[in-house]
């Protein structure tokens, strides 16, 4: 029988060290009801947890939403240049070949953050409702779905196959934006206090990877074509790039798939079941069965707990984040994540793609820019140069600053992380901002920009790309966790989304890309807003969920 099936079946209990700190500390002399320990004896359980195939599970069942937002968002800045050349037009052919206009290309990179926005928003607030487990692979059959149909997608009189993509592409963000808080809490939730940082990096860190897949997937379709598409009949007629954006873009769907049944049996959290189910002993046997690998020996003759505990309400809400305590830490991180999605590496990419520098600074300046080559083989040479130049650049910066995150978060903790990459962001884009015409001005002087953008992509993730992931998973009340994190995710995508559509319109004012150094002084500047903000938040390193709530859980849950 486990340590905590003997505290459920003792009328006191046991409670635990941590909240005799937190009650020392509040100084509360108020007897503890026993329904109380027993929750509080559930909760250490998982707390003080050895670590175990089921964490590993978690990171990896959780970490597949995060690799697909990754390969989809990646793959259609590699895929809008393959649609370009298939149904672009306006653009001079036989010399180029065709591509997007900038509406259309904007289109299809922003109708996934837009998509993406609401689905934080809204299943955050559907996992506080009706529970983590319930929502899902929810969201994950829907990434299914679109990506697939994305793939399927054709064109009519009525429609041009753009228009189809956009819609497509939009639903497929709901579905991204729902992975966010969904698996932020459910690994939060589910990992011992010591390795909680860890866990959540792990579970974030497959971004990195989604990354590299897609430009790896993107170069192995590109290689597989090349003496087909070498013999299509021009540039301006390649039929074979048609199949090469479908797979790219479908394929995108296959971890999905395997996960989906991991996600629909994993179990329902612990902490949701005890201080929203309001059911102590289902916990109790979710937990056993979690750490144990073997289903709990529950006594059905046993009543069932049913204790009274704070319920979420608007009122609730609003009483609790009227309290500056409360409100301050909402507000680091929603502007914390707002200041860096416009910098984020995936947005810098996306950034970098449409001013113009990652093709014609960073790929030239690493020696696969735009090739000069003419017909097809210029396309084959152009799609096979952005892929590789793409696995180098996350190789050189993206991936490595994700697992630096990861050996420093439950060491040195989540602030100091989080300032030092804001810190050396602000100090980048400074540089790179106002000695940008020197940068670019020679040869040599590119590599140095080439050197920048990788520490940039280093300390975006061995910075607050990964802790403002981390924080609001950590820092709220149970009830209000995932919507706290979906408002403060949403916020981020919203800096995303301001980023893409503006700084496009922006990039040529006084000339083509000529407004860019002041667009990257702009991102200096939003940098440094990221330092003032994370001065808002709580360090949560070592500290249980429930210490970190800013609520009295000495007497939180009241019965018998």
């Amino acid at each position: 029988m486990s340590d905590l099936q003997k505290n459920l079946e003792s009328p006191g209990g046991s409670i635990s060290t941590e909240n005799n700190n937190l009650k020392e500390k509040q100084n509360v002399t108020a007897p503890v009801t026993p329904i109380d320990n027993r929750r509080r004896a559930a909760l250490q359980e998982i707390d003080d947890a050895p670590f175990s195939l089921f964490h590993v599970k978690v990171c990896l069942v959780a970490g597949v939403g995060f690799f697909t937002d990754a390969y989809d968002i990646f793959a259609i800045n590699i895929a809008s240049t393959m649609l370009g050349y298939v149904y672009g037009s306006g653009y001079p052919l036989n010399t180029i070949g065709q591509k997007l206009n900038p509406a259309q290309d904007l289109g299809v990179k922003v109708a996934t953050p837009v998509g993406t926005l609401i689905g934080q928003l809204l299943f955050g607030w559907l996992a506080d409702v009706v529970g983590r487990k319930k929502m899902y692979g929810v969201e994950l059959m829907i990434i299914i779905v679109s990506t697939f149909a994305q793939a399927l997608s054709g064109e009519g009189y009525a429609v041009h196959i753009i228009g189809v993509l956009v819609v497509w592409r939009f639903l497929l963000g709901i579905g991204i934006g729902g992975d966010y808080p969904l698996s932020a809490v459910i690994s939060s939730e589910f990992a011992a206090t010591r390795i909680r940082g860890r866990m959540m990096t792990a579970v974030f860190a497959s971004q990195g990877w989604g990354n590299f897949a897609a430009a790896l997937v993107s170069f192995i379709i590109v290689s597989a074509y090349k003496d087909a598409l070498l013999g299509d009949p021009s540039i301006d007629d390649p039929v074979h790039v048609d199949y090469m954006w479908r797979l790219l873009i479908g394929l995108g769907c296959v971890p999905g798939v395997i996960a989906l049944y991991f996600r629909l049996t994993i179990p329902e959290t612990p902490r949701f079941t005890i201080d929203i189910g309001r059911n102590v002993q289902q916990a109790v046997d979710d937990i056993h069965t979690a750490l144990t690998s073997q289903r709990s020996q529950a006594n059905s003759d046993v009543p069932q707990q049913q204790p009274t505990a704070p319920k979420a309400s608007w009122t609730d809400f609003r009483r609790h984040f009227a309290q500056w305590k409360n409100m301050k830490v909402l507000i680091g991180t929603a502007w914390s994540w707002f200041a860096l999605d416009p910098n984020e590496s995936r947005t810098l990419q996306i950034a970098f793609y449409g001013l113009g520098l990652n093709s014609s600074i960073v790929l030239t300046a690493i020696g696969f820019g735009t090739p000069l080559t003419q017909g097809t083989r210029l396309i084959f040479d152009n799609l096979r140069n952005i892929s590789v130049g793409n696995l180098i650049l996350a190789v050189g910066g993206l991936i490595p600053g994700y697992y630096f995150s990861f050996f420093f978060i439950d060491r040195w903790g989540r602030k100091p992380i989080q300032l030092m990459g804001f810190t050396m962001l602000t100090i980048l884009f400074v540089v790179m901002g106002f000695a940008y015409d020197a940068l670019i001005a020679t040869p040599s002087a590119k590599k140095g920009f080439v050197v920048l953008y990788c520490f940039a992509n280093f300390f975006q993730n061995f910075g607050p790309n990964t802790t403002t992931f981390v924080i609001p998973g950590e820092v709220f009340p149970t009830r209000y966790r995932s919507t706290a994190h979906g408002i403060s995710a949403a916020s981020g995508k919203l800096g995303a989304i301001v980023a893409q559509v503006g700084f496009a319109q922006l990039k040529d004012i006084g000339g083509t890309n000529a407004f860019v150094k002041h667009i990257l002084q702009i991102f200096a500047f939003f940098m440094l807003t990221g330092i003032f903000s994370t001065f808002l938040l709580p360090e949560t390193k070592g500290l249980s969920l429930e210490e970190l709530s800013n609520e009295d859980h000495e007497k939180f849950t009241n019965g018998p």
